[in-house]
């Protein structure tokens, strides 16, 4: 019998050493072996529906509820241990086993000699190489881990330490084999002991580590962005400056700066009020316009612009005037031109006669602590009797809304050009905004490549270089405005009057208006 003994094991040794590579009978008491090389799920960032209703803006987002987790298929492989009893077993290689017993037991009651030592030996290791202790599960085999890859050694590789598995508990996930060890989170290093576990590209983290890492935060109350009712995480993100916060903050009466749109970060108060109720980011601050005589300049430049740069002089002297907004809308109520005007009323060309209250005497830095009011009457002696802005817009703003109303002004003064639908007239103004608009950009950047080419690295030299990136992104925020505006008056206006100034010039565009009081 000891070929059975060989096929069986030892009697005179309780264990039987298995090869590398066996696989084992389901436990229940045991973990579940579930190998699926982990989930690979979306991230939370990949939902490309980020913009939806809300506000001002549609970029509501909805991403997915927090990540489905990722299993790691766990395989106990001791190195010594005979199966258990009852395991399973194929009924051919039993009903071979009871046959070749009972045809030996046979042979030897009727005198007949038994098979040699060779034969049995060979019988053996014919049995041995058909069962090669391949114990399948009726409830089917595929939920059983592979074994894992063999090396060089024909030991099974950890794909951490790149060290032999040997014949202890391994992991099995993202389809490669690791000591328990060695599959730790890419954030914190530590094992990844959880069942449990996210995946982002093919790095492994704790739940909590992915979360940390990939989970917005709202950039007002700086806390994790819940999820809605569906369990989705949603979220509003400025189409611009792409600031991500909490939909709550758009009804909490969180503020929002009155000229870059950007909301209130960091805490309530970081904002500066003006007198009227609007509050003014920092950057911004740094350049708002508060003075009607400090505005003059500004105002002698566009007028310079329009003259040589567009070949479009105005000669009249028209008054400009900073105004509050109460001041600039009791104006706007008393004109009679017929033009329509947004509800937000940032600049005006008057036509007729009024007393003004118009500021003077503000400094950027403090707004409200030098600023006073005065009267100022008006008197037409052209078709354009002044222009008013609001005052406290940073400079780039404020000389868009100049351009604007230089345009009406240009037109009126003229006297050839027709009364023309408000989408036209505000169209071609939004186009003469932009071109400024434009042209200073392209200044800021060439102060910034020859700033950059210089070998100075003063403060001051940094200080002025990140002034002039913080004007450079304003006029860029101030380009997207007009050129996404929705309205039907501004922004398709708007739309309208670009297109066919790139396709025919400004000048043919002109005339065309001057004939028909449409765009060609």
């Amino acid at each position: 019998m000891k070929w059975l003994d060989k096929l069986l094991g030892d009697s005179g040794s309780n264990y039987h050493r298995y090869d590398q590579g066996d696989q084992y009978p389901r436990h229940d008491h045991g973990i579940p072996r579930q190998s699926s090389g982990g989930w690979h799920g979306p991230n939370i960032f990949d939902d490309g529906r980020r913009n939806g209703e809300g506000h001002s803006y549609p970029q509501d987002w909805h991403g997915n509820g927090y990540d489905r987790p990722h299993q790691a298929s766990y395989d106990t492989r001791p190195g010594y241990g005979r199966p258990p009893y009852g395991g399973p077993s194929h009924e051919e290689d039993d009903r071979a086993i009871a046959l070749a017993l009972e045809e030996e037991e046979r042979n030897r009651r009727h005198g007949y000699p038994v098979n040699n030592v060779d034969e049995d030996e060979q019988l053996a290791k014919a049995m041995q190489e058909s069962l090669n202790f391949q114990y399948r599960d009726p409830r089917g085999a595929s939920n059983y881990p592979p074994p894992p890859p063999r090396g060089s050694n024909g030991a099974g590789v950890c794909a951490g330490c790149n060290e032999s598995l040997g014949y202890g508990r391994f992991l099995s996930c993202l389809g490669k084999t690791w000591h328990p060890n060695c599959f730790c989170c890419k954030m914190c290093s530590k094992p990844i002991a959880d069942r449990e576990f996210s995946v982002q590209g093919s790095e492994a983290y704790h739940r909590e580590c992915y979360k940390e890492l990939f989970h917005p935060k709202c950039e007002v109350c700086m806390s994790f962005i819940p999820t809605n009712a569906a369990g989705l995480i949603e979220y509003r993100s400025h189409p611009f400056w792409n600031q991500k916060y909490c939909p709550r903050h758009e009804r909490d009466g969180t503020p929002r700066c009155c000229s870059c749109d950007r909301i209130e970060t960091g805490g309530r108060g970081t904002y500066e009020e003006l007198d009227d109720g609007r509050k003014v980011c920092l950057e911004c601050l740094d350049s708002i316009v508060v003075d009607t005589k400090n505005c003059q300049p500004l105002y002698r430049e566009i007028l310079k612009f329009y003259k040589e740069e567009m070949g479009m002089p105005i000669e009249q002297e028209i008054p400009m005037l900073l105004v509050e907004r109460q001041a600039l809308n009791a104006a706007r109520d008393n004109e009679k031109d017929g033009h329509s005007h947004t509800a937000e009323t940032r600049g005006l060309c008057l036509s007729e006669e009024q007393t003004i209250t118009t500021v003077f005497g503000g400094k950027s830095r403090n707004p409200m602590r030098h600023m006073q009011r005065g009267e100022h009457k008006l008197t037409r002696h052209c078709e354009v009797t002044a222009i008013l802005v609001l005052f406290g817009l940073p400079r780039l703003l404020t000389g868009s809304i100049l351009a604007h109303e230089l345009m009406h002004a240009w037109l009126r003064l003229q006297g050839t050009y027709p009364q023309m639908r408000p989408e036209v007239e505000e169209g071609i103004c939004q186009v003469m905004s932009h071109i400024w608009l434009t042209n200073e950009l392209k200044k800021l950047k060439g102060n910034k490549s020859s700033s950059s080419s210089s070998s100075s690295s003063s403060s001051s030299s940094k200080a002025n270089n990140t002034q002039n990136q913080i004007q450079i992104r304003l006029a860029e925020f101030y380009l997207h405005q007009i050129s996404t505006d929705s309205s039907p008056v501004y922004g398709d206006g708007y739309r309208h009057g670009f297109a066919a100034v790139q396709e025919f010039g400004l000048s043919r565009v002109l005339e065309h208006l001057r004939l028909t009081a449409n765009f060609p």
